[in-house]
């Protein structure tokens, strides 16, 4: 596809600086970029490229004060790189719109309700009663168990599982082998040693504008549902126990597993790698950095902490320094232990 920088200009609210009427046909790296391509320039560290790039049109910064001539075609904005998202979201929307239609082989039942502009892949499975909304994609080798809604707008990547009951909303993305729905891990103990499984009846919620990366599982509840709110972002490879709850808008790097019953509050951020015990809460705004252990619950809002177990980050980095100097404590307190026994002896021998 080829468009002018005027009409990409409309789709970004920009103001155009140079030729109006130039046209790109993809997307480079401004170190990298060629003549027929469109870049972006946010990061200062990279502005020396913005006079040697080759490329044809530009996205900068309205703030951006040019240090010399421009041979590109420059669209200026308040935020390049938020434009820049907004264009490769629009640019992805028009390559998906031209998927449409149910591939073969592939396997629909005949209760399910399909809407508008659907798109389903070869070797993909959508169970009894199932409702998709309009507009949705289904890539192949994806499944789609009995009784799931899934709303408007979302996609379901090669190979993911949505177990029955599960309710999705609109604008979600969930990538590649992810399971939304799985068991959760509930086992009794038993007398005789062993463990007598707990059925798990409940489902997943997830609400909408909902992004899940590659190979993240999501367990359903027990009894209830565990519950995605609207705008969470989770990375790869995260593991959602049963019954949790993420609020809306938290955002969880890869690696992070959350256990059964955590209450995640809203705007919460997650580095990789965090592990939080079950049954606890999270306040709102909370920052955990990565590979903390949360043991308990976070009440203050807003908080920043780090460690395992997690706590707050200043007192954190104190522990750390005093860590850090451990070796030269021990050593000043050997050479305390020697000049005390020296003391000792010599008013030993003077009380003789």
């Amino acid at each position: 596809m080829t468009f002018t920088a005027s009409q990409i200009a409309l789709l970004i609210s920009a103001t155009i600086e140079g030729d109006a009427m130039v046209s790109v046909h993809s997307f480079g790296k401004i170190e990298e970029a060629k003549s027929g391509q469109l870049a972006f320039l946010a990061n200062p560290k990279y502005e020396d490229f913005l006079y040697t790039t080759e490329a044809s049109v530009i996205i900068i910064n309205n703030s951006l004060q040019l240090k010399s001539p421009v041979a590109a075609t420059l669209l200026r904005v308040s935020d390049a790189y938020s434009a820049f998202a907004i264009l490769l979201g629009k640019y992805q929307e028009m390559e998906a719109h031209q998927l449409q239609g149910i591939q073969q082989p592939s396997y629909v039942s005949s209760t399910a309700t399909i809407g508008n502009h659907v798109f389903v892949g070869a070797f993909a499975y959508i169970g009894d009663n199932v409702s998709i909304g309009n507009n949705v994609k289904i890539y192949p080798g994806a499944f789609v168990g009995n009784n799931v809604t899934i709303g408007d707008d979302t996609t379901l990547h090669p190979g993911v599982k949505v177990y029955h009951e599960c309710k999705l909303g609109k604008h979600i993305t969930i990538h590649a082998g992810t399971v939304i729905g799985s068991d959760g891990f509930g086992f009794a103990p038993q007398a005789d040693g062993g463990y007598k499984k707990v059925p798990q009846i409940g489902n997943v919620v997830i609400e909408d504008f909902v992004e899940i990366g590659a190979n993240t599982t999501i367990d359903r509840a027990t009894i209830g549902s565990t519950i995605i709110r609207t705008g969470v972002k989770l990375d790869n490879l995260i593991q959602i126990a049963h019954n949790v709850e993420v609020g809306n808008n938290t955002v969880i790097a890869a690696q992070c597993g959350i256990s059964g019953s955590t209450k995640v509050g809203k705007n919460v951020m997650m580095g990789g790698q965090v592990g939080t015990a079950g049954h606890i809460s999270i306040a709102d705004g909370s920052k955990i950095a990565g590979q903390s252990g949360i043991t308990k619950t976070i009440k203050n809002i807003n908080a920043t902490v780090t460690g395992n177990p997690a706590q707050p980050a200043s007192a954190s980095l104190r522990s750390q320094a005093l860590v850090k100097n451990l070796p030269d404590l021990e050593k000043r307190i050997k050479e305390l232990e020697k000049l005390v026994e020296e003391l000792v002896k010599l008013g030993s021998r003077e009380s003789q």
